[in-house]
């Protein structure tokens, strides 16, 4: 056990963005839930078991659950046509954007479960291990999980799929990293 120190949670801001982006399924709510989960964290001392990354994992994924509740009980509003904006996808990089942004949106859709899971493991980088620990389970239900979470994102994407298993084996091995 230890405390948690305060100067070192820097180092864990991508990572963290990342994975609220995968919870949240866009990138101003992800923003904003990592500063409410680092301003909740940084609130009052913590002293903590094991490492930083699981506890923060844990802190965010607890404040994910608090905003969703509440924002379930706030009434809905639907933006009209004229709000929306044209984006310019000529650009390379744009594209690359909005192909992770696709990929995040399709993590957020997954039931909790799988999205606990894949976050824990492709996009905080977790250890199998820390993972089941930081989500209180066995390290086989979160290589289930994470199988399964894959298999359904993989399905979300047919077209991708399908152009990998046309190529052969050999010729194309797909991207698993979400880094």
């Amino acid at each position: 056990m230890r405390r948690l120190d305060p100067q070192s949670l820097g180092q864990h801001i991508d990572p963290m963005y990342r994975a609220a982006w995968a919870l949240c399924g866009s990138r101003e709510d992800a923003e904003d839930l990592v500063q409410e989960t680092f301003t909740r964290v940084l609130a009052k001392p913590r002293i903590i078991r094991g490492d930083e990354r699981g506890y923060l994992m844990q802190a965010l994924r607890n404040t994910f659950a608090s905003r969703f509740r509440t924002e379930q009980r706030r009434p809905k509003t639907a933006p009209t046509p004229d709000e929306y904006e044209p984006v310019d996808t000529r650009s390379p990089s744009l594209q690359r954007s909005a192909e992770a942004a696709e990929i995040l949106r399709a993590i957020s859709e997954l039931p909790e479960d799988f999205r606990l899971a894949i976050v824990a493991i492709d996009i905080l980088g977790l250890s199998y291990g820390e993972a089941a620990k930081a989500l209180a389970t066995k390290e086989a239900t979160i290589t289930t999980r994470l199988y399964r979470a894959r298999q359904r994102i993989a399905t979300a994407f047919p077209d991708v799929s399908q152009a990998q298993r046309s190529a052969g084996p050999g010729r194309s091995e797909p991207d698993r990293s979400l880094r």
